[in-house]
């Protein structure tokens, strides 16, 4: 059974209301993207327990967040998660279906940790299966969400299995998407990369500036850029 919480250094996310609990990639996910000069206004996509958002907000004193999120239960709790925190006049948990979502001043940062497993076994939980699985919102349609709240100079970050980082790359790159940047992470050394952090802005890039994150040594203990990363956030750190 999964913990009703975890604690951070400065903040707590409680999930018993949310389908997808406090991983691993998504901390990663929420310490490595960068946020670059320049950058004001930033877009959660699928927010969940409020996570990215608070990771960011922790990171920069300068960025206001808009949080969305389609499931009710789960925009409740992030919005609980969001007024426990030290940051919480910088966070608004918006609780709708990001498909229509139109901003009307556009985003310089959108960050999301979508659904993106696309054919694979479902759960028996529909609500999982929703959060976990493109059933409620498709590659397609998100990197048209992604385009609408845009603005000409911003960049997304996206985080998804290696499996489908080719998939997502060919459709992005088809609406004028283009990734600049990325993060491969693999759990041991000489271990396959499971998650890529991808980023991705409209303008053409003439080449890829890769990095690579291992979890773990061989010896089972969190690597030195691992800790480093993570060390402003978990308590164990």
């Amino acid at each position: 059974m999964s913990n009703t919480y975890f604690q951070f250094k400065q903040f707590r996310i409680d999930q018993d209301r949310c389908a997808m609990k406090v991983t691993t990639d998504a901390c990663i996910q929420g310490a490595w993207t960068p946020i670059l000069p320049g950058v004001k206004r930033v877009l959660d996509i699928g927010t969940g327990t409020g996570l990215l958002a608070l990771l960011l907000a922790q990171r920069n004193q300068q960025i206001t967040v808009d949080a969305i999120e389609f499931d009710a239960q789960a925009a409740g709790q992030a919005a609980d998660n969001v007024n426990a925190s030290p940051w919480k006049d910088r966070i608004n948990i918006v609780e709708a279906d990001v498909r229509g979502y139109r901003a009307a001043d556009k985003y310089d940062l959108i960050i999301t940790n979508p659904p993106f497993f696309n054919n694979s076994l479902l759960s028996e939980k529909d609500s999982k299966n929703m959060a976990r699985h493109t059933l409620s919102l498709t590659y397609t349609e998100l990197i048209a969400a992604v385009q609408a709240n845009l603005s000409d100079d911003g960049y997304v970050s996206i985080m998804l299995p290696f499996t489908e980082c080719a998939q997502w790359k060919d459709l992005a790159s088809a609406q004028s998407l283009y990734e600049f940047e990325r993060l491969s992470v693999s759990h041991k050394p000489n271990g396959s990369i499971k998650r890529v952090v991808g980023l991705f802005r409209k303008s053409e890039t003439r080449s890829l500036r890769e990095n690579v994150l291992v979890i773990k040594g061989d010896d089972n203990v969190y690597t030195p850029g691992f800790t480093d990363l993570l060390s402003p956030f978990y308590l164990d750190l």
